[in-house]
């Protein structure tokens, strides 16, 4: 019963963090909490993609397919809270800077966002909508629920694979220091299992594939500033949830047509 009521807390933890959904609940919960939590992200990313689904189908009735999806991004935005996006911003401020690794860190501390930051946002929001337009009509509620599921499990990909890159205190501190393989592993077979009822056996290659992406952009991240912080998890997520969709769509509409 303790270990239920613990897990319980620990998804509810994941909720109130990464989402904006209101949870008011006043959990008493402890730094290793937020990481071993991290095992429940590729679910509550399905959550936000269930969310996103409803959102979709209710606002099909009235608009073009177009304008319902700059609505989907809306809404995703607002779901999340953009603090994905904020991660992406600062990790890529910080790594297209050419300084060195403090003077990395530093940038990505700083709250200001800078000219890479605001391109790297601008270019992931424009490639997402122009997927999402481009998706068959048949598959769109499955992508839709699955795609914020493959964000989530890189963000617990970057914090179980990596050490923290700072010295100081910092947001991603938590989520990295108590994050390790077993969370990463189950974690995984969440996820894979989520993209096998999905998308079937096929959608097992895109499981895996979008398993991988993030751990190789991770350690080329690291070889700048030698481990992983809280913004380069909301990096990997947002990447990842891209790259997702550019291997269903490359998937669906190449290999399938070859085969």
């Amino acid at each position: 019963m303790k270990r239920i009521k613990r897990y319980a807390k620990r998804f509810i933890i994941m909720l109130q963090f990464f989402t904006t959904i209101p949870i008011k609940e006043n959990i008493n919960c402890h730094a290793e909490d937020y990481g071993k939590g991290l095992v429940f992200a590729p679910f509550t990313g399905l959550i936000i993609g269930i969310i996103l689904m409803g959102i979709y189908c209710g606002l099909e009735l009235f608009f073009p397919h177009e304008v319902v999806f700059a609505f989907i991004i809306i809404a995703y935005i607002v779901l999340t809270g953009g603090i994905h996006l904020d991660g992406l911003a600062d990790t890529f401020d910080g790594l297209f800077s050419g300084k060195s690794k403090e003077k990395i860190l530093e940038i990505m501390r700083d709250s200001r966002i800078g000219t890479n930051g605001v391109l790297a946002i601008v270019s992931l929001l424009l490639l997402n909508y122009a997927l999402f337009v481009s998706l068959d009509l048949q598959d769109i509620k499955t992508v839709l629920i699955l795609f914020p599921a493959a964000g989530r499990m890189a963000s617990l990909i970057g914090a179980g694979a990596s050490g923290y890159a700072r010295k100081t205190w910092g947001l991603g501190k938590s989520f990295i220091d108590f994050c390790d393989l077993k969370e990463v592993i189950a974690g995984s077979l969440i996820y894979t299992l989520a993209i096998y009822i999905g998308l079937g056996v096929e959608g097992l290659v895109i499981a895996s594939l979008t398993i991988l992406f993030p751990y190789i952009i991770l350690k080329l991240i690291e070889k700048k500033i030698q481990g992983a912080t809280g913004d380069v998890l909301g990096a990997l997520c947002e990447l990842n949830q891209t790259f997702f969709l550019i291997c269903f769509m490359l998937y669906k509409g190449v290999i399938f047509k070859i085969f």
